[in-house]
């Protein structure tokens, strides 16, 4: 196969231009052009009354080795790569073994759940704990908090069968460098669990909700039937940890029920709101430090505006959908202001996980097709700067703003909210315009300065109208604003070692996700969980050879 990048064609061309296309880049006969698959789409909206599709294809061919040699000045031109997934080891020889401990991953978001998977398909037989209830009585309790205000502190958006990745807009698309092409299995196996198959080829891939809910479920059919074994409303409350001259070696778990299952390799898969669960692992001794995360509030415009300053006339086409946004601004006071987890058609969500405290996040079907776009509007911080001396002190500022939130808005699970040009002008506000907010239970107007640390609002201030350049209209007086956003990514990170992906001074302890600081978002999370299931295969391995 041979893979051509970059063929530019209009947004509306046919279905038999393509073909055409690839004959006449290539300088081929058309006879010689045997097949070819999408393997990524994407589209440049630059220019909006003339939006091109950018495909990535690969091609079977007559006579290969003339075209490469033909084309071989031409980056774009080249030998399709293997994108396979090979695995590692022979589980099922390492789980035959007289001393084999079947490996444990703690937590079922998507890094766990890819994890899980491998090793089960390795004939490891992994068993998971999961401190939260299966995905559909999870759904359950997590729309009972948002209809009548009743939180289940272990069962929410946060905790749960799928993670907190089941209640967002499904994104699987990723920055992170992947040269082995996990991400590619990653995405192949969720459509083998009934994701579309589009979601191969598009360069924005989404899932949505109610699809998310389905597949984990198929997966878990999956592993179970590979030997996996679920242990559901199950928290671990502890972890066993021999200390010798070798070093500190993970010997088992323990569960709130009083039961311990012993092993010697533990994915960490825990998820960035197990305060908890990093609280158990710091007075153990793991090494864990303070990392950089983000605050700021969701934001919502009408989403009929964002498709009209992104793609002009050709907004509500079918291949481009719900148009998304990326914004950067870096304030005067030297803080980075950015967009995050932007959900096109969607709804702005209450994501607690604790009592008394106030959290959000952002939703989306597949279909994209609510009325109101959303996004999270952040500020960078950091522990250098802004929560120094303890490797806790993150959660404990996350949890003092999540309280502040929660007064602020009555003490019902009410989010405090206010109109972007009200904030921006210092004043609270006192009711709502054309914007109707999604979130659920509801909104209490106010002032959200009261809420955030000074520079924070100060740099939120600036960028609300900077924004305006790059998106037309998004500075709108009555554009609502909803607090609080504390949960961009983890405010910590459990280390581990390069070589071996072990914590750096515990091994067994194979810290994973985005809970240990090593991942952000679905995709990157389950590409994170095959890394750390090769690495306790291979583990394993090693463990027997020097048995």
């Amino acid at each position: 196969m041979l893979r051509l990048n970059e063929l530019k064609l209009p947004l509306n061309h046919t279905e038999d231009e393509l073909p055409a296309a690839i004959i006449a880049r290539l300088g081929i006969p058309a006879a010689d052009l045997l097949g070819f698959t999408v393997y990524k789409r994407s589209y440049d909206a630059r220019k909006k009354s003339a939006i091109v599709l950018i495909y990535s294809l690969d091609i079977a061919l007559n006579n290969e080795a003339a075209v490469l040699q033909k084309h071989h000045h031409d980056v774009h031109i080249m030998p399709s790569p293997d994108t396979t997934y090979k695995f590692v080891a022979d589980g099922q020889a390492l789980a035959a073994h007289p001393d084999f401990q079947r490996p444990v991953v703690i937590g079922i978001g998507p890094c766990g759940l890819l994890a899980a998977l491998i090793l089960a398909q390795m004939g490891l037989r992994p068993i998971i704990v999961e401190r939260g209830k299966i995905v559909r009585e999870r759904t359950v309790d997590t729309f009972g908090f948002w209809r009548q205000r009743k939180l289940n502190p272990e069962s929410n958006v946060q905790f749960g069968e799928g993670g907190a990745g089941t209640f967002s807009d499904g994104k699987l698309y990723s920055q992170i460098k992947d040269p082995k092409h996990y991400g590619r299995k990653v995405l192949t196996e969720f459509v083998k669990a009934g994701a579309p198959e589009e979601i191969i080829y598009v360069s924005k891939p989404h899932i949505g909700t109610f699809r998310l809910v389905k597949m984990v479920e198929s997966m878990r059919e999956t592993i179970e039937a590979l030997g996996g074994e679920y242990r559901f409303e199950s928290k671990v409350t502890d972890i066993d940890i021999e200390e010798s001259a070798d070093g500190r070696q993970v010997r088992g778990i323990m569960l709130e029920s009083g039961e311990k299952i012993v092993t010697n390799h533990v994915i960490l898969a825990i998820g960035h709101s197990a305060r908890d669960t990093f609280e158990m692992l710091y007075e153990r001794g793991v090494y864990i430090e303070a990392k950089p995360f983000s605050i700021g509030f969701r934001v919502e415009h009408p989403q009929s505006l964002i498709d009209a300053c992104r793609f002009g006339p050709n907004a509500g086409h079918p291949l481009l959908g719900a148009a998304d946004y990326k914004l950067v601004h870096h304030a005067s006071n030297g803080r980075a202001v950015y967009s995050f987890c932007m959900c096109p058609g969607g709804t702005v969500v209450a994501a607690a996980s604790e009592p008394g405290r106030v959290v959000t996040n952002g939703m989306s079907q597949y279909s994209r097709n609510e009325r109101n776009a959303n996004s999270a509007i952040v500020v960078s911080i950091s522990p250098e700067v802004d929560y120094p001396g303890h490797p806790l002190a993150g959660v404990a500022f996350q949890r003092d703003l999540e309280e502040k939130a929660f007064k602020l808005g009555g003490g019902t699970y009410n989010a405090p909210g206010q109109l972007m040009g009200d904030f921006v002008a210092g004043k609270a506000s006192t009711e709502f315009g054309a914007v109707i907010p999604s979130y659920k239970p509801g909104i209490t107007l106010t002032d959200l300065a009261r809420i955030l640390p000074e520079f924070a609002v100060t740099a939120l201030r600036e960028a609300f109208p900077a924004f305006d350049k790059q998106i037309k209209g998004y500075f709108k007086h009555d554009a609502v604003l909803t607090g609080l956003e504390t949960r961009t990514s983890s405010p910590i990170r459990i280390k581990r070692r390069d070589d071996t992906l072990q914590s750096l001074n515990t091994k067994g302890l194979f810290p994973a996700g985005e809970g240990a600081g090593y991942a952000g978002g679905i995709l990157s999370a389950g590409v994170d969980g095959i890394k750390v299931a090769e690495a306790v295969a291979l583990s394993l391995a090693e463990q027997q050879q020097r048995a």
